[in-house]
This record gives C-alpha cells, structure tokens and sequence, in this order.
C-alpha cells in the first residue's frame, strides 16, 4: 500500500500530514491538497475495515484535536461492523 492511506492501513497509526510535498511517496487526489490526515477505522473486534481520507487545500490544517475526535466518532460508528 502506498501513500498516505497505505501508510495509515500498513501501520494501524493516524497519519497527520502538515505539508504532503514533504511526504515521500504522497498520492495526490487534486493537486490542491497541501495537508492530509487518514485514520485507520476499526471495528469493535480489532479487525481494519478502511481508512477515512481527510484532504485539505490548506497547510496544516489537520490537529491531533481532531484525530482524536474523528477516531472516537469512527469507533461509535464502525464498533458493531463485521
């Protein structure tokens, strides 16, 4: 898996990126994008159903505030998914 999304459903970990030209091997959806946060989503048993893809215009726009949020909204929504 490449990119920014690989890099979140590869590792499990939340990717914030602040600047996607300084990340190696970023896929551009829009050559706007300046800034990028992935979750990876869960379901309630541990097993990886996708990532949610965040794309900015913007540089830096993404917190870890906002990682936390969005991963405690996933894991509501996703805790009962097969």
């Amino acid at each position: 898996a490449r990119g920014v999304c690989g890099a979140a459903a590869r590792t499990g970990q939340t990717q914030i990126v602040p600047d996607v030209e300084l990340f190696e091997g970023h896929i551009a959806c829009a050559s706007s994008t300046r800034s990028e946060l992935v979750l990876p989503v869960w379901n309630g048993s541990g097993t990886l159903l996708g990532v949610l893809d965040l794309d900015s215009n913007t540089e830096a726009a993404f917190t870890q505030a906002d990682a936390d949020a969005l991963t405690a909204i996933m894991a509501r929504l996703f805790k009962d998914a097969a």
